[in-house]
């Protein structure tokens, strides 16, 4: 994850009540001791992210929820994949060394599907390939897990957030099942998300960033979560978010991201977050529990 700035409008800010709850609920899937844990890209500290693998070993280490990203190659296809470009988590400078600087939406579905996702992390994992968004829900259908689907960079994928809900949709996971309490899309961008919300309502949504308290109720609107990096939460900020009510009726919730150490880990969940992304998803539970 990397932040982008948002702005909101004044004029988002108008006529838009604060509705302060007695109490907020924790995440979906948390228990009553302690925050959710989401396993980032998958548990990639232990397995190359984003892949099939990273989903697998969070399941096997008793993870529910899984996190990914989604771009979309030249001829249209949904693929799962962080960078912008495929250097780092592929062979890609190998197999088209002449296809510099190698950016997802500059290949083919096919073109993807030749590459290696896992030898960059080890051998164990040669062969590993990106996955379709069709092949990551399946996966995590298949484990019974839930989703935090973040969508990349949609200001380069014009019509993404349609097209996202459209797959979800043919794979079985916009029913009621799946979306009151499996599924919540999130992105740094707003108009992405305010997007996904009047597109499918019922889809929960989150907001990657630390808006300002005053700008609050203009993102309670259109968004369940306010999704922030643990370096620039407080327990004040916290309590502040819970104070507004989201668009399904119901205080919004604080995931917070990337954390990896026990330490780190009590800190914020001292904070009363809902839930902390981590790509050792173990230690982090072991942690808050």
């Amino acid at each position: 994850m990397h932040v982008r700035a948002v702005a909101v409008t004044t004029t988002a800010l108008l006529g838009v009540a604060l509705t302060a709850p007695l109490s907020h609920a924790r995440a979906e899937g948390a228990g009553d001791d302690g925050p959710t844990v989401v396993a980032h890209r998958g548990a990639s500290g232990y397995a190359p992210e984003n892949t099939l693998a990273a989903v697998d070993r969070a399941a096997g280490l008793g993870i529910r929820w899984v996190e990914n990203d989604v771009q979309r190659t030249r001829d249209g296809e949904l693929v799962v994949l962080h960078d912008e470009s495929l250097a780092r988590t592929t062979d890609v400078e190998e197999v088209f060394p002449d296809r510099s600087p190698w950016k997802v939406k500059d290949f083919t579905a096919a073109e993807i599907a030749r590459l290696d996702a896992g030898s960059w992390f080890g051998p164990a994992y040669a062969g590993a390939r990106v996955p379709t968004l069709e092949q990551y829900v399946n996966r995590v259908e298949r484990n019974h897990q839930k989703l935090l689907l973040e969508l990349k960079s949609p200001g380069q994928y014009p019509g993404i957030e349609r097209q996202t809900l459209k797959v979800l949709a043919n794979e079985g996971w916009l029913d009621r099942r799946h979306v009151a309490g499996r599924l919540v899309v999130q992105s740094f961008d707003a108009d992405s998300i305010r997007t996904v919300h009047d597109l499918k309502p019922a889809v929960k949504t989150g907001f990657l960033g630390t808006p300002a308290v005053s700008e609050l109720p203009a993102y309670a609107e259109f968004a369940d979560q306010i999704n922030p990096s643990h370096g620039s939460l407080s327990m004040s900020y916290v309590s502040a978010v819970h104070a507004f009510t989201g668009p399904h009726g119901r205080p919004l919730e604080v995931l917070t991201w990337t954390v990896d150490d026990a330490a780190t880990a009590r800190r914020v969940a001292g904070y009363d977050v809902d839930g902390i992304i981590t790509n050792k998803p173990d230690v982090v539970r072991d942690a808050v529990d």
